[in-house]
């Protein structure tokens, strides 16, 4: 007799401990589903809205994946939780790429500032953003300073036809601080075959740069004088 209430017992519990577990797994099935659900449903949301609230979605959906990834380890099928977890995390952070792309555009727009068009030749002759109004040339070096020489001495090349008299000033300006870099770049063991092609490239560029000059001068006074 004792040893049936033993059994019942023993019973008992496992069905109790059974019912328990499936408990579990149903809810942690519920919180992957909550998650899965949740990532699909910011898709319909309208862009505007979703971009003014971005904060709160980013916080519900932190709390979300955090719920869904403890829940896995109640589950049987992991792996295939695992999947659909994994497939709405690539959809969240490819929405959340986007979004994020079209925020910090209109940041930009809206603080942008109109570039001059003294920077604008900078940037054609330098690249973008390389040379501000601090002139700061420590950016240029033994290694890329040909490069350097080849892109401003090409670029003033193949626009010669379009450059103002200010223009010229400016590519001036520019080129002997180039020039003035370059001693130093020297000092820092800039090679002999780079130094030779540098070379090459000012042989050839000096006069340019003196006759456009002068003739964009000519051509302002002339203007003038009409």
């Amino acid at each position: 007799m004792k040893s049936r209430n033993l059994l019942l017992g023993a019973a008992v519990i496992a069905l109790g401990f059974t019912s328990c577990k499936d408990e579990k797994a149903a809810e942690a099935e519920k919180k992957v589903d909550t998650y899965v659900v949740y990532v699909d449903s910011i898709g319909n949301v309208a862009e505007a809205d979703a971009k003014t609230n971005w904060d709160a979605i980013e916080a519900s959906y932190q709390m979300r994946i955090s719920e869904a990834e403890a829940a896995l380890q109640n589950l049987k099928d992991k792996e295939k939780a695992q999947e659909r977890i994994d497939a709405s995390k690539a959809k969240y952070e490819a929405l959340k790429a986007k979004m994020q792309a079209d925020m910090n555009a209109q940041n930009e727009t809206a603080t942008a500032t109109p570039i001059n068009s003294k920077q604008k030749l900078r940037n054609a002759l330098f690249g973008q953003g390389k040379i501000g109004d601090d002139m700061n040339f420590d950016w240029v070096n033994k290694d890329n300073i040909h490069a350097v020489y080849q892109q401003f001495i090409h670029t003033a090349e193949d626009n010669k036809d379009n450059y103002s008299r200010e223009d010229w000033d400016e590519i001036k300006l520019m080129y002997e601080a180039l020039d003035s870099r370059k001693n130093t770049v020297e000092k820092e063991g800039l090679s002999s075959e780079d130094n030779r092609k540098i070379a090459s490239l000012k042989f050839k560029f000096a006069p340019m740069l003196k006759v456009n000059r002068m003739g964009a001068k000519s051509e302002e006074m002339k203007e003038a004088k009409q």
